[in-house]
């Protein structure tokens, strides 16, 4: 199948192109299932059964539609398990948006195939991974129609190693070519999202078409303060993660960049997973009870209201923001 061709500043969903303006409420950083392939294939999770999760990922997703959500970005990537094949049986039976992604999840090696393909190496040829991306993009991922909406890229504790800056340039070739926008993992409690960003930045990518995610496990706003000088967007992407930071001081540090103006660089959403074979369901159901799609909507938006928070806070950080940022960017400095 052909996948559909975008209009300028569309969105590829597994719906087909959504105008940026139609996207709605918007959880920018979430997981449908998040899966290790090779584990799977010969030593399966005891929790995993598709059929029952693929219903349970249906169930959630309509769930959050009558809650008023109207878009989801699936931010797993190769590195993560990604299957569009079955994201893409939730999608076909829901009414919510979903957006893919591509990049390549590591925090500090690559597998070997990409030791030995790329300009330079052992067998030679164009950089795989630039190759992946813009594929991904612009024709659409393996053999199916749905085309990437997001690009991720990830550092962590080993900073920007020699195979994750193959990663991040890949990525910003890609999206300088294609406009779509840059997600980022970073640890913000090594405030590594400041290193990113300046990557990224140098390499072309446009401030507002950025998000360094996890900056909401942050409680140095001072650190917080510098990543929004960069003009970028920060995610406050973690609400329900119990085991990385607690949900009263994420609504307060919202509630402190709000009071200080920068609504139009904030974004919300949770980093759930319907099922993660890295923390199973069984773990979650015990440690982490709201981490959830839905907790954002129930929980959250009431305690930032409650604080002080407008609606016109959160119509800017929910469904204008990420209206801005999925929209691919229209670069007029190509020569």
């Amino acid at each position: 199948m052909t996948p559909a061709v975008a209009a300028p500043g569309a969105v590829a969903t597994y719906h087909g192109p959504v105008a940026a303006r139609d996207l709605g409420w918007t959880l920018t950083h979430e997981h449908l299932f998040v899966l290790s392939p090779e584990l799977d294939h010969d030593y399966p999770h005891p929790e995993w059964d598709a059929d029952r999760v693929v219903g349970e990922a249906i169930a959630r997703l309509e769930e959050l539609w009558r809650l008023g959500v109207r878009t989801v970005v699936d931010l797993t990537v190769p590195g993560l398990g990604r299957d569009t094949e079955l994201v893409g049986r939730v999608a076909s039976q829901v009414r919510v948006n979903v957006v893919a992604a591509t990049g390549w999840y590591t925090d500090s090696v690559l597998p070997p195939y990409f030791r030995t393909h790329g300009p330079g190496r052992l067998v030679g040829g164009p950089d795989p991974l630039e190759e992946m991306f813009r594929k991904d993009v612009v024709e659409g991922i393996g053999e199916g129609s749905v085309r990437a909406g997001v690009l991720k890229v990830v550092t962590d504790d080993p900073g920007i190693t020699p195979d994750v800056s193959r990663v991040m340039d890949a990525a910003a070739t890609v999206h300088v070519d294609t406009g779509v926008p840059v997600v980022t993992h970073s640890n913000p409690h090594r405030r590594n999202g400041l290193e990113q960003g300046v990557y990224l930045l140098e390499r072309g990518v446009c401030p507002d078409h950025l998000v360094i995610g996890h900056s909401g496990d942050s409680e140095d706003v001072d650190y917080l303060l510098a990543l929004l000088d960069l003009g970028v967007t920060v995610g406050m992407d973690r609400f329900g993660m119990a085991h990385t930071g607690d949900d009263d001081t994420r609504v307060d540090i919202v509630l402190a960049l709000l009071a200080r103006g920068f609504a139009t660089q904030m974004v919300l959403s949770h980093d759930s997973a319907v099922f993660s074979r890295v923390t199973p369901p069984s773990w979650r159901s015990e440690h982490t009870p709201h981490w959830s799609p839905d907790h954002l909507s129930r929980r959250v938006v009431p305690r930032l209201l409650a604080g002080g928070a407008r609606q016109s806070d959160l119509d800017t950080m929910m469904i204008e923001n990420p209206a801005r940022l999925l929209a691919p960017v229209l670069r007029t400095d190509a020569a």
